[in-house]
């Protein structure tokens, strides 16, 4: 059955169908109540849905005091997530939302907002904190952590009460971690009444910007960019060997762009994907897997990064487009690694292509949707060459995106010589609305989450946990780079299983990012910050198909109809190449286009020298992909044919001269590390020759 179906201007009650099944799929996984329109608690979640996008576009053109837009932020946020996320997951709470479901929702409108309506009294009198003060803080800590639960699962709950408990019981800890402790109207305030906790940084980064990027998003999903990018990818690749795979790799990039959650990609995309990947020949586990990998990858992607990217330029304080620049390689690389595995894997059980009938005309379909690509490379044009605020960007390619969507249904009807009617005209409107309520439900979990990670953040700055946590890894580490290295990336790994990518990067970056980088230099190695940052989000990402917590691989597998542990397994196989690439760029910043250090200069306040020049930019790109294929084929075990155990091995060897060239030459004593490059492409051609003799030998 072909995938692709010749477009009218309005959507088929098949399509309407299949996209409701879709949204009901991730509603379930993500354990969201679903109203239809005959219910009066649509209309409520609808309505502070799209008050929610119109204050957050407003916010733009009339700029408000950033500590009151985070508290409408996240007030809007309570409000929906008390509505939408039941207290448990069961029949009687899923059905409707509860009398107790609306007094948390009210105590969580009125706890959020008290900054927003009190902020010139607080403003007034500074850590003079009144009786009332300190209990709406309490109150407003305890109404947040049930949100997170409700909304998260408990993991990200537990570690904030966690760290609430350390704060507060202080001079109880072991001697390693003891401190003074905090009081309870210290603590309580601190968390609640100024901008150190909970209405911090990463919810100042989720009120400004993410919440636009997150929009754009779903008004490009509304729009039917999604569907069109699937059939493109299909139509690219699908006649080649192991097509729908492939397909899936370069679709849930694209979606990846649209989408910040890894279940929500994997749905939207694995939904045409995986059956067609069974029916050409993937073992169920293995068809899930390949779709989990390429989502929870598409969160590597730039510019949005799973909303990361924001948060990581405000902590560091670079540039946005700086941030996106530095991960462009190392993302780009480890997706077109993952293509190459699927081409190995599909090479492995002897695949072909899907049948010409079955695929959509290339340049027709590229044609159709050419239009989505318009506002896409007008955000990427107006954040990297007109260096426009990230705020500012957004909400430029959102007026496009509206523009299209309104005049996109005209249009078609238009070349296709139907008559244009009233319901022709609204469609791009009707488009438009939905759009900005989907974007506003999908940013609770993200709202929600840099809110509870806030309670972290400061916690670190009340006690001085950093200074205790340096302390405690160096003695577990023994100082050696090596072991806090593999020590913080399990870290993020066990916290990635319960936590979302933004939530996970927050608590790491708060935590360990500043160990690394501190007992790295200790240890003499002079390390870029976004290098340990981009370290801890790089394994935060790669939880999200770790069994037995990796929810990507539950939605595949049910797609799949595969054992949900076994997807979670293979894909975490096809994934391992991911974990290679933080070490890399670890110590070779050059992956992330910094050369070394400038530190004098008062023109450049990053203190790090970035790589421009085209050629030098294309070779590190080219060799980093290279070595990525060699660690692959060893992973695989398989190249042009099935390779034995001492060939297996080999293919690790081109590595690290493919992607830690300086250090093989200073080590090796080489007169320039582009020596070690082509030592690392001799020993891969030396490994193709071979195979290409057995191969040959084979056949005669």
């Amino acid at each position: 059955m072909a995938i692709y179906e010749e477009k009218p201007h309005k959507m088929s009650e098949l399509e309407q169908e299949s996209l409701h099944e879709t949204e009901a799929v991730v509603n379930e996984l993500e354990g969201q109540r679903v109203f239809g329109s005959q219910h009066y608690e649509f209309w409520i979640i609808s309505t502070i849905a799209l008050c929610w996008s119109m204050f957050q576009l407003y916010i733009v053109i009339e700029p408000v005091n950033s500590t009151i837009s985070r508290s409408v932020h996240l007030t809007f946020a309570m409000a929906l997530a008390f509505l939408i996320y039941p207290m448990m997951r069961k029949p009687y709470f899923l059905k409707k939302v509860r009398w107790f479901g609306y007094a948390f929702m009210t105590l969580g409108i009125i706890t959020a907002s008290y900054i927003a309506v009190n902020y010139e009294a607080l403003a007034l009198r500074p850590g003079d904190y009144t009786t009332f003060d300190i209990v709406m803080a309490i109150l407003a800590i305890i109404i947040l952590i049930e949100a997170g639960r409700r909304v998260l699962g408990f993991a990200l709950s537990l570690i904030a009460i966690v760290f609430l408990a350390y704060d507060f019981l202080g001079p109880y800890m072991p001697e390693l971690i003891i401190h003074k402790g905090a009081s309870l109207n210290k603590l309580a305030g601190h968390m609640y009444l100024t901008t150190e906790g909970i209405f911090g940084v990463p919810l100042g980064v989720s009120a400004g910007f993410v919440f636009l990027f997150v929009l754009f998003g779903s008004l490009l999903d509304k729009a039917g960019a999604g569907e069109y990018f699937i059939n493109l990818a299909f139509a690219m690749l699908g006649k080649f060997r192991g097509g729908p795979a492939k397909a899936s790799v370069v679709a849930s990039g694209f979606t990846g762009i649209m989408s910040g959650s890894s279940i929500a990609n994997t749905v939207t995309t694995g939904t045409f994907t995986i059956p067609l990947m069974k029916k050409t020949g993937f073992r169920p586990e293995q068809a899930g897997a390949v779709e989990v990998a390429s989502s929870t990858n598409g969160q590597l992607m730039p510019p949005v990064m799973g909303a990361a990217a924001f948060i990581i330029a405000e902590f560091l304080g670079m540039a946005y487009t700086d941030v996106i620049v530095a991960a462009f390689i190392p993302a780009f690389v480890s997706y077109f690694a993952l293509f190459y595995i699927v081409h190995l894997e599909a090479l492995k059980l002897g695949l072909k292509g899907m049948d010409d009938e079955d695929l959509p005309p290339k340049w027709k379909t590229f044609v159709q949707g050419i239009h989505y690509l318009v506002p896409i490379f007008f955000l990427l044009y107006t954040l990297m060459v007109l260096r426009e605020s990230a705020a500012s960007a957004a909400f430029n390619a959102i007026m496009l995106l509206m523009l299209l969507m309104v005049v996109q249904h005209p249009f078609r009807a238009f070349l296709a010589k139907e008559k244009i009617t009233k319901e022709i005209w609204l469609s791009g409107f009707v488009d438009i609305l939905a759009g900005m309520i989907s974007g506003a439900k999908n940013m609770v979990p993200i709202a929600i989450a840099t809110a509870l990670a806030g309670i972290v953040v400061g916690s670190i700055t009340l006690t001085g946990l950093g200074q205790v946590l340096l302390e405690v890894v160096e003695t577990l580490s023994g100082g050696n780079i090596f072991a806090i290295l593999i020590l913080a990336g399990i870290i993020s790994l066990i916290l990635g299983m319960g936590l979302p990518t933004t939530a996970n990067y927050i608590v790491m970056a708060s935590l360990t990012a500043p160990v690394i980088l501190t007992l790295a230099g200790d240890n003499g190695y002079l390390i870029p910050a976004i290098a340990a940052h981009l370290f801890v989000f790089y394994f935060g990402i790669l939880a999200d198909d770790t069994p037995p917590v990796g929810l990507a691989a539950y939605a595949a597998a049910g797609i799949a109809k595969a054992d949900p542990i076994k997807t979670g397994i293979q894909g975490f196989k096809y994934d391992i190449r991911t974990a290679i690439l933080p070490f890399m760029f670890f110590f070779n910043p050059e992956l992330l286009l910094i050369s070394g250090v400038d530190e004098l200069n008062p023109a450049n306040p990053s203190g790090w020298i970035w790589i421009t020049n085209p050629v030098e930019i294309l070779i590190i790109f080219t060799t980093a992909f290279i070595g990525m294929v060699s660690f692959s084929c060893f992973t695989q075990g398989y190249f042009i044919t099935k390779t034995n155990v001492i060939e297996r091995f080999i293919f690790l060897v081109p590595v690290p001269f493919m992607f830690l060239p300086k250090i093989m030459e200073e080590y090796l004593s080489l007169p320039t590390h582009y020596i070690s490059y082509l030592i690392g492409i001799g020993i891969l051609a030396g490994l193709y020759l071979i195979q290409k003799n057995r191969v040959r030998k084979q056949k005669s």
